[in-house]
């Protein structure tokens, strides 16, 4: 692959990403609504849809770090990529990296909120379907 095929594939598939952290973002936030609601085979109709995309997000991931490693060698990152192009595409490349990071940083801290619901349900329901074990034990 030459070289500004490589480079347009990579910022085709950070739009791309772009978008589907915009969608995983919706995705985590209707299986909380469904967590709240008790809705079981919401929550894991769209945990399929979750590990579908995030599928796809690690795909690209994995060709992005490839082929950044073919344009720059081993130890170069995205900004090395950034660097390379002329200056204003890569001021917008890395605004556009920026928006990414913020994406994988936001979905991470809803999955974490939605992981913590849904474990805080099942201890209340355990205990409530099998009892205490301590229930006269000092605090």
């Amino acid at each position: 692959m030459k070289r500004a095929d490589a480079v347009l594939r990579l910022v085709r598939d950070m739009h791309s990403d772009a978008a589907a952290y915009r969608d995983l973002r919706t995705l985590l936030d209707a299986q909380f609504d469904a967590a709240v609601r008790h809705d079981a085979v919401a929550v894991r109709d769209i945990a399929g849809h979750i590990a579908e995309s995030v599928e796809r997000l690690d795909a690209r991931r994995v060709l992005r770090v490839r082929l950044v490693t073919q344009l720059f060698g081993a130890d170069a990152r995205m900004d090395s990529m950034f660097d390379a192009m002329a200056t204003d595409n890569g001021v917008r490349c890395r605004a556009l990296w920026q928006e990414l990071e913020e994406h994988v940083v936001e979905c991470k801290r809803l999955n974490a909120r939605n992981c913590a619901l849904m474990s805080d349900q099942y201890e209340i329901m355990t205990r409530l379907l099998h009892g205490e074990d301590q229930t006269y034990a000092p605090a």
